[in-house]
């Protein structure tokens, strides 16, 4: 059995944890410095912790379990603050987006951690182009079945959330055409994408339980599915979203997720029952795609299974669906922060002139 911890922590508890990258202050080359950000935040009292990730020039933030959004708002620009004060001082910069304008995956330095080393070894090229950042949030469930229906329940839709979340138009310097670089380049990976439609927790338990046994992975936490149970946290972990510019969306999806899981388990959320297996999971595909493709001017099927519809459509009724909870949750106020009609790829696409350097852009748009 995986070690479990549900229900530990108040229902709906938060845990956000954001990836940025580290820079070069004048260049705004990726610059394989996480080291040096580490040891500069060392001793700071933080509302959270600074920790590596895969490249060496790119650092992950996670807050302290955080009852309410309000204290999620409060911790993830102090731990932004601490990483650029230790930037500063050694001659760099910190950027927020989901991948970097002109930097070059392949080039990027790996962190030599036996967890980052074995896992390049194993996936080769597929790791090396994980260039890519995101917000990962994780939301406190009573048990693992109520983790698992709710994640049943929340899957279809998170290509809503990704759509309005993109923020990754460039990847090694090239507009691509795409809003969101991040979810396609992500699902290289070995078990990626959507979450397969297990019965139950248990289920899901004895797949990764057998996938360990045979060999074919260390842990669970080496599935990287859009969404996936974290038991040892006591958590659902939504990995969908691109990690946003401004630090204040990071607590708005925070806030919309937290209030999607508690919709969720209160039965709140519509869907087509007779799509909850092969066809639930095909108009995901369709969907994940189409949201990564054209950010907030995507048009999805709806959950229920009925309807075609612009996503600005879909997340003015997610937004309705959820404010209750959200209300209840006291994160309300914070869902206005995001735009139904626009995603920060526009935002990037719309400085990327003709007549702006590459640099320029990751100067405008990386924050």
């Amino acid at each position: 059995m995986i070690e479990q911890h549900f229900g530990e922590s108040s229902p709906f508890s938060l845990g956000v944890e954001e990836e940025l990258m580290i820079l070069d202050a004048e260049t705004f080359e990726q610059v394989a410095a996480v080291d040096r950000i580490l040891k500069g935040v060392e001793g700071m009292d933080l509302p959270g912790s600074v920790k590596t990730e895969l490249f060496a020039s790119v650092f992950e933030t996670n807050t302290n379990v955080c009852a309410t959004v309000a204290e999620v708002d409060e911790a993830l620009p102090a731990l932004r603050r601490a990483a650029a004060v230790a930037a500063e001082r050694e001659g760099l910069a910190i950027g927020a987006a989901a991948t970097h304008p002109f930097a070059l995956p392949e080039a990027q330095p790996i962190v030599k951690e036996e967890r980052y080393v074995t896992f390049v070894g194993y996936g080769g090229i597929t790791v090396r182009r994980q260039g890519v950042q995101g917000l990962h949030v994780h939301v406190g469930l009573p048990s693992a079945e109520d983790c698992w229906r709710c994640l049943d329940a929340i899957v279809p839709w998170l290509p809503v959330v990704l759509a309005l979340s993109a923020n990754s138009p460039w990847f090694a310097g090239e507009l691509t055409g795409m809003a969101s670089n991040r979810a396609p380049i992500l699902a290289e990976l070995p078990r990626a994408g959507v979450t397969p439609a297990f019965a139950s927790y248990a289920e899901w338990e004895a797949w990764v339980e057998r996938l360990m046994h045979l060999g074919v992975t260390e842990e669970y936490t080496r599935i990287w599915w859009d969404a996936r149970p974290h038991p040892k946290l006591g958590t659902l972990e939504i990995r969908v979203p691109d990690q946003p510019t401004d630090v204040h969306l990071s607590a708005a999806f925070a806030a919309l997720l937290q209030a999607l899981c508690a919709t969720a388990l209160e039965e709140g959320l519509p869907r087509d029952v007779h799509a909850l297996g092969d066809r639930g999971r095909a108009d995901y595909v369709q969907n994940r795609w189409s949201a990564a493709r054209f950010g907030a001017r995507a048009k999805l099927l709806h959950p229920d299974g009925q309807g075609y519809l612009p996503v600005s459509e879909l997340a003015a009724e997610l937004f309705e669906l959820v404010r209750p909870a959200a209300r209840a949750l006291g994160g309300e106020a914070f869902l206005d922060r995001i735009d139904p009609t626009a995603c920060e790829a526009d935002l990037q696409l719309q400085r990327a002139t003709a007549q702006e350097a590459a640099a320029d852009v990751v100067a405008r748009s990386l924050g």
